[in-house]
């Protein structure tokens, strides 16, 4: 059996990667890496828009991808954007632009759910992280601070302080102004203060950095570290100074946070050709690393942190290990993917005043009718798991409203961040949360829009099995009724094992739900009580 090989696309703010990796006794084995500097988020950071410079260029750099998934005879390809993407205006014109260009469909992540996923591939492949640690990534466009113990995300917050943003907002003169600085370093404090009150201080063995601002800024800060940079000089490439840094580097790239402050300090008074000069900078990176540096020195001493490791690390390795997860349930990431994805659906419960352990029965019904009915409904897996998503979440509605809380489910589910579900999975457990009153699902409804074509016929089904978990469970305040189900060519029969109380109303309900069963599964339900 042929193994799949899987292609994942990550267009950032300030550059585009590509990963191409095979999976291979249940792990990922990276065939093939690129990467393209395109600057996309300078434009929108500046203007609101991305410029049709930056989009053409980037375009440019995804056509040249495409030859590589092509030649590596690629089985799924995933594209994701961030923060420019998210921010522009226009993005839906870009996103068009991708769509007619290569046939891909780029998906614009969050935040937090960018921070998910770079947790997601630093978990499964970086020694030490499953410890308690805490993650930073700072990109073109904004910066994730994760805390992670054991491999679960503890808390998050995403900042806007990336690089190409800090640099177009704050640093247009070189070198910047004073004012300019005292702009930039109260911004960042600003932002920072934020995230230290979401996270505290959080007492860690591990701090890990990822991303070209800071693998660049570790190399600098060990070169004053080593000692190996002149006053008012800077150790200039190719130079031995420089291959002595290099030595270091390839054992562990490592930056402590006095060496830190040191160089972004330092790298704020020089100019563009000076900072090109300094190991492990060069002339692209320089453009942008001074506020990114900042940054780091900023975010190190403020949480009273040692100083970091960088990592190799980054979104495109995390959105590799999420199409692992999905296609691979023996793997660790698909463990840790779901243990994340079923903490986001409690969070949400929680947050609109859903008691999970009331809503647990409708949920063990949903699994139980997924499992025993297979031969009838033919759903994905994966369906499964947006069942039970769907029952734990569908009465948080009534947290806006009572009346028509199914219309308010619907629109908290799709517009609510929960980690491990993408826009589109969000759009399909909404769904069918949805039309559990007397409505059913119609291909022009609103909900329905936001849902693929391919999927609605999967998603009636779906909403034919809630709809009977919510009739088996009518009355909570005695214990639920167990269920035993027969499945026959033309008929599924029901039967119901009384619990206090007996079971007529729910026999009722259940009754209700007959035509609808017969309608989308083309089969008789007969229901019973014994």
């Amino acid at each position: 059996m042929k193994m799949p090989t899987f292609a994942a696309i990550d267009i950032g703010s300030n550059s585009v990667r590509l990963a191409i990796a095979s999976v291979q006794q249940h792990r990922l084995k990276v065939l093939f890496e690129d990467r393209e500097v395109t600057r996309l988020g300078a434009s929108v950071f500046e203007t609101g828009v991305i410029s049709p410079e930056a989009m053409a260029n980037t375009i440019k750099t995804l056509k040249r991808f495409q030859r590589s998934v092509q030649a590596h005879v690629v089985d799924k390809v995933r594209v994701v954007a961030t923060s420019a993407v998210r921010d522009a205006r226009n993005s839906e014109a870009f996103r068009a632009w991708v769509k007619s260009a290569t046939g891909w469909t780029v998906e614009v992540i969050s935040g937090l759910e960018e921070g998910r996923l770079i947790h997601l591939g630093i978990v499964n492949r970086e020694p030490g992280a499953q410890g308690k640690c805490l993650l930073i990534d700072l990109g073109g466009g904004s910066c994730e601070v994760t805390v992670s113990d054991r491999g679960r995300i503890q808390q998050m917050v995403s900042l806007p302080l990336g690089a190409v943003r800090l640099q177009s907002d704050f640093l247009r003169v070189d070198p910047p102004g004073k004012e300019d600085i005292a702009r930039l370093r109260k911004f960042i404090d600003r932002e920072l203060g934020r995230a230290e009150r979401k996270l505290g201080r959080p007492r860690v063995s591990l701090v890990i950095a990822t991303s070209g601002t800071a693998a660049a800024l570790a190399e600098a800060s060990n070169a004053l570290e080593l000692g190996l940079e002149s006053k008012g000089a800077s150790v200039v490439s190719g130079s031995r100074a420089a291959k002595k840094v290099a030595v270091k580097r390839v054992k562990l790239l490592e930056a402590e946070t006095p060496a830190v402050r040191k160089m972004a300090d330092r790298l704020l008074k020089l100019n563009h050709a000076q900072r090109s000069a300094v190991v492990g900078i060069g002339p692209r990176r320089a453009e942008i690393i001074a506020g990114g540096a900042q940054v780091f020195a900023a975010l190190l001493e403020r949480m009273n942190l040692k100083g970091y490791r960088f990592s190799r690390m980054g979104l495109r390795d995390g959105v590799l290990a999420q199409m692992l997860a999905d296609s691979d349930v023996r793997t660790s990431a698909h463990r840790t993917m779901e243990a994340e994805r079923w903490e986001g659906v409690l969070e949400v419960c929680r947050r609109y005043g859903v008691d999970p352990r009331k809503a647990e029965p409708e949920r063990e019904h949903c699994e139980q009718l997924f499992d025993q009915l297979r031969t009838v409904h033919h759903l994905p897996e994966e369906y499964r798991l947006w069942l039970q998503a769907a029952a734990m979440m569908q009465e948080v509605g009534k947290y806006m409203n009572h009346q028509g809380h199914h219309r308010h489910t619907q629109y908290i589910i799709a517009h609510s961040e929960i980690f491990g579900f993408s826009p589109v999975q969000r759009a399909i457990v909404a769904a069918i949360a949805r039309y559990l009153g007397k409505s059913r699902p119609e291909p022009m409804d609103r909900p329905m829009r936001y849902v693929p074509v391919e999927e609605h016929g999967n998603v009636q089904k779906a909403v034919v099995l809630l709809r009977l978990a919510e009739a088996l469970n009518q009355d909570r305040a005695t214990a639920a009724v167990r269920l035993r189900t027969k499945v026959y060519p033309k008929r599924v029969i029901l039967e119901l094992i009384p619990a206090r109380g007996g079971a007529e109303l729910e026999q009722w309900a259940l009754k209700k739900e007959a035509g609808y069963f017969r309608e989308v599964l083309d089969r008789e339900l007969l229901v019973e009580v014994v």
